[in-house]
């Protein structure tokens, strides 16, 4: 089970750190954009992006806890 639960925690952080740089690059892009956005029309396409990334983010943060749990608990028996 060792040899299938690696690679998948292995993909799952190679995940969270694109998104985590689309994340970033998403707010960067955002700032100049943003400049002459009237903030009574709603997110921006940009803050949108961000909120995204973030989402995605936590999403394969919370997956790669679960497969290490699932790592954890097949180790013990």
């Amino acid at each position: 089970m060792l040899y299938v639960f690696v690679p998948v925690i292995l993909v799952l952080m190679a995940l969270v750190v694109r998104s985590l740089f689309l994340g970033i690059k998403a707010f960067r892009d955002s700032y100049d954009a943003d400049q002459n956005h009237d903030p009574a029309a709603g997110p921006s396409p940009m803050q949108l992006k961000q909120s995204a990334m973030m989402v995605a983010r936590i999403k394969y943060q919370a997956l790669a806890i679960g497969v290490v749990v699932l790592l954890l608990a097949v180790a013990r028996h």
